[in-house]
């Protein structure tokens, strides 16, 4: 039987006590002064890549509870489709969401400003001027502006906000007496966003913003794109797209121009790899693009390796790799807008122009280098199919005509006087029985050029 006026168990019954007030004291202070807020940075120009990052941002917040997610914008827009992944992912998430707008948010900003349940505004900052334009700054179709201007009525409508303001950053046609007239559209500063009672606070920075929503004491947790997440936007974005599009049709134009697959075409095809699997991963991309792109690169082996000359089949290769590459730089809006198609169709054709001016003085003076003649891959010589070892003497080699026996891409064989030499031309291709004539000798090199 415990005595408990006893000396050493009073001193353990106090201290137990004192324990017990201790843990309780810091689940109560834990429970009020540490939730946690997250803070998700739009900063700059909003590209497909960074939906993906904010998906994993908000699920992030889930799994840790967090009290809300701040979403600190500060953008000039960007691509609606980023933009409207973005504000599914808001509208699925149940931890109430804060646009903290501190300078700027324009256009696809906007959109996400306002698919928040709460917006904060930084003195002198702005929000608006949301209607659909290119690169180029021309403004889309009535088609495109109307679907902007319904989904940004039904986000204003959904967070009970005016919807005929939201219409309004969309549409110039769109008039509100004592607000904007018709011709204009509509940017409103923090100041008249409040009084309008389309915004619900003012407040200077994160604190402000922590004050406002009454989580003044909140730890807040900042989280940052990963590598990966960095290079998908890296590969994604539009020069990089382009040189690496640039880089897997160079890699294509120089295995049509040699036998055997060498070197040019790896590098090509791990270009053409980066570039559609960067686009697939953040959903510009998908499986209609890839296996329309595969089929045009089975096409182009077929002609390669399988057809003489260049014909047909290599023709449709091209173009279905073509036609996959602006497929994948188009996205999947409901509705594509002619400026978006010309957008897609001009960053092509910048990395076809590149290609052909780079080709240039590969066809040129490829062909004439060491470097050439070791990556391509040449067919067997035998003696018995009338192949000699070396040439005979210029003199007799020079000016001497004959037929083509296979395609001169630029490299290849022509008979002359029933001997089979390996021969090459200045650039051009030249397909089987045509004839040539031969122009140039440089050691074992013979260069043709056609005749007739």
């Amino acid at each position: 039987m415990i005595k408990f006026n006893s000396v050493p168990n009073r001193f353990i019954i106090n201290l137990f006590f004192l324990l017990a007030a201790v843990l309780v004291l810091s689940a109560g202070l834990f429970a009020a002064g540490d939730s946690l807020v997250y803070v998700i940075n739009i900063e700059g120009v909003i590209d497909m890549g960074l939906a993906p990052f904010i998906e994993r941002a908000i699920h992030e917040a889930e799994i840790d509870s967090a009290a809300a997610i701040i979403f600190d914008i500060n953008t000039p827009g960007g691509r609606v489709d980023a933009a409207i992944e973005i504000r599914d992912a808001i509208f699925d998430t149940k931890i109430p969401t804060v646009a903290f707008v501190n300078r700027e948010a324009a256009s696809a900003g906007a959109l996400i400003s306002i698919s928040c349940k709460t917006i904060v505004m930084a003195p002198g900052s702005s929000i608006g001027a949301a209607t659909p334009v290119d690169l180029q700054g021309t403004k889309g179709s009535e088609k495109i502006v109307s679907y902007m201007r319904g989904i940004m009525r039904s986000i204003a409508e959904r967070n009970g906000r005016r919807p005929d303001i939201a219409e309004a950053m969309v549409d110039e046609d769109v008039e509100i007496p004592g607000i904007i007239e018709e011709g204009k559209l509509l940017t409103l500063t923090a100041e008249e966003a409040h009084k309008l009672k389309f915004i619900d606070f003012i407040a200077e920075g994160m604190p402000g913003v922590l004050e406002v929503i009454d989580l003044p004491e909140a730890r807040i947790v900042n989280p940052k794109a990963s590598w990966s997440e960095n290079f998908v936007r890296f590969l994604t974005h539009p020069i990089v797209s382009s040189l690496l599009m640039t880089v897997g049709m160079l890699g294509l134009v120089y295995e049509v121009m040699t036998q055997g697959w060498g070197v040019g075409g790896t590098i090509g095809l791990i270009a053409l790899a980066l570039f559609f699997g960067s686009h697939y991963l953040v959903n510009l991309a998908n499986m209609v693009e890839i296996i329309i792109f595969l089929i045009g690169a089975v096409l182009l082996v077929i002609e390669i390796f399988f057809t003489p000359g260049f014909g047909m089949l290599g023709l449709l290769g091209i173009i279905a790799i073509i036609a996959s590459m602006i497929m994948s730089l188009l996205g999947h809006l409901p509705t594509v807008t002619l400026p978006d198609l010309t957008e897609a169709i001009s960053t092509v054709a910048i990395a076809l122009a590149l290609t052909i001016v780079l080709s240039i003085p590969i066809i040129k003076f490829a062909p004439k280098t060491a470097i050439w003649n070791r990556l391509i891959l040449k067919s067997e010589q035998k003696n018995i199919e009338g192949f000699r070892a070396s040439p005979p003497e210029q003199d007799v080699l020079l000016g001497k005509t004959g037929v083509t026996v296979s395609t001169l891409r630029p490299s290849g064989i022509a008979s002359f006087d029933d001997q089979r030499l390996n021969v090459v031309t200045e650039g051009d291709f030249i397909g089987p029985c045509e004839p040539v004539k031969i122009i140039e000798v440089e050691g074992n090199r013979i260069v043709v050029t056609k005749t007739g």
